[in-house]
């Protein structure tokens, strides 16, 4: 049983930026490896504190026979990772879903290829009970530590009860949960179960609500526990989102640490109205007006403009912006300049033609 480093599992607490690291595709829709590669090394670049690798945001179709690309992608970041030979903290997260059997053995590969923690998808399993579904997470936990998953159910997830959660959390070797519910009322039960649970110390909650990612955040969640009151909270995100304008992000989560050495109320009321703007431009990117069809072009559409990709493409070639989505994306980027990196990934880029005679012939 791999476990987590007590320096991974305090970068964890403390909280800290995870990005969903997408795919990088030429027109003929066959892997950029240099570009794929490239993507990570603006992460590490970026400040962030890790990577999640064969997420949703990696495109699931990876997986498929025909296409096989779940190794090679979580293989080239892992090289990158440790080709940076960093002095700092960094987390390898390997996305892990489907059928108990699918999930043990991605847990094997990415355990194989030097990945600290699995981000373990909950979706695709409408027709499990929830015991089958606790038992799969103690499947997985047996062999690496396991990152939880509350997916919202108009992306494939579904909801689970309170119970569910209660029981998910005593898991040994479940070491955070990534909730990404859209809705408060699910989000209450996951922070619930989490302050009522013996190892409430041991998980480390991160939000995935790209709806209120700045207000998941700065809240405090409180609740009776055996006569006292029990608070938990957000520690850092891992998003999807997060995968552009990183180096912004990563500024950001520093803002919000110091809010919570030293809150005042003029930088909570600051916060929050920035908190709005990141939803607004959420919503551009990630397409809610048309059930999240557009969410990985969009992600995609933001780092071609960067020239970080070549183009927004998908493995499956149906998947493109919505119909105004591009209009959204231009409102966005011109409302909210001071959300963007675009001069720090100009620099990157600049830094990376000048290092490497192999960048320059692109």
């Amino acid at each position: 049983m791999k476990r987590l480093s007590e320096e991974l599992k305090q970068l964890l607490d403390e909280g800290t930026v995870l990005p969903a690291h997408p795919l990088a595709l030429t027109a003929d829709r066959t892997i950029d490896e240099f570009r794929q590669r490239q993507l990570t090394r603006y992460y590490i670049e970026s400040g962030a504190g890790g990577v999640a690798v064969g997420v949703h945001s990696t495109q699931f179709e990876i997986r498929d026979p025909d296409i096989n690309l779940f190794r090679t992608v979580l293989k080239w970041a892992s090289e990158e990772i440790d080709s940076a030979k960093l002095e700092r903290p960094f987390l390898k997260i390997a996305g892990i879903c489907g059928p108990t059997d699918q999930a043990v053995a991605e847990a094997n590969i990415a355990v194989e290829l030097g990945y600290d923690i699995g981000l373990l998808s909950m979706g695709g399993l409408q027709g499990w009970t929830e015991e089958q579904i606790l038992d799969r997470v103690k499947a997985v936990a047996k062999i690496i530590p396991v990152f939880g998953f509350y997916l919202q159910p108009s992306v494939g997830g579904r909801i689970f009860s309170f119970d569910f959660w209660s029981k998910f959390v005593e898991i040994d070797n479940v070491e955070a949960i990534k909730c990404a519910s859209f809705n408060r009322y699910q989000t209450l039960d996951v922070m619930r179960a989490v302050a009522n649970s013996s190892r409430r110390e041991k998980i480390s909650m991160y939000t995935g609500n790209d709806d209120n990612i700045i207000a998941d955040l700065l809240t405090e969640y409180s609740f009776p526990v055996k006569g006292e009151m029990q608070s938990v909270g957000f520690r850092g995100g891992l998003l999807g989102h997060w995968a552009v304008w990183t180096n912004n992000v990563v500024q950001l989560m520093e803002r919000i640490k110091k809010y919570r050495k030293n809150k005042t109320i003029e930088e909570a009321d600051a916060l929050l109205s920035l908190g709005v703007q990141v939803t607004d431009v959420n919503a551009a990117l990630f397409d809610p007006a048309h059930d999240f069809h557009g969410c990985i072009p969009g992600i995609h559409e933001v780092l071609r403009r960067q020239g970080l990709l070549e183009g927004r493409w998908c493995l499956n070639s149906k998947e493109e912006l919505s119909e105004g989505q591009m209009e959204e994306i231009d409102r966005v980027y011109e409302n909210y300049p001071h959300l963007n990196d675009d001069e720090f990934v100009k620099q990157f880029l600049h830094k990376e033609k000048q290092m490497s005679p192999i960048i320059n012939s692109y």
